[in-house]
């Protein structure tokens, strides 16, 4: 049995009838997409995607800063003192992340 990971679901005849509609009827919720009563695609708001993009940009981080903390470790000196006021400073100065902008194209 699939899993379904949206409260929501339609199938692919009826959201081809009027996808507008679908989607203007999700609001901010997830829709999955059935095709033969199975999970074929999800259909996400903007701004969803848009959250589990940066989430997963930061978990690709996460081995840096594993290495870096290692190395912290076997270093004491190199290790900078720093507040919390100053590290909100430094994340408040830091120019929020640009949309990566993909557009693929067909011509029949």
């Amino acid at each position: 049995m699939d899993v379904v990971l949206a409260e929501t679901s339609i199938g692919i005849t009826e959201l081809k009838k009027n996808p507008s509609a679908v989607i203007r009827d999700a609001g901010a919720d997830t829709v999955v997409i059935l095709h033969h009563n199975k999970p074929s695609a999800y259909l996400v708001p903007a701004r969803s995607y848009e959250a589990l993009m940066d989430v997963l940009d930061d978990l690709q981080l996460l081995p840096v800063v594993r290495e870096r903390m290692a190395s912290w470790q076997v270093d004491q000196g190199n290790v900078i003192g720093m507040s919390r006021e100053e590290l909100e400073q430094i994340a408040l100065s830091v120019p929020k992340k640009t949309a990566r902008v993909a557009v693929k194209t067909s011509r029949s």
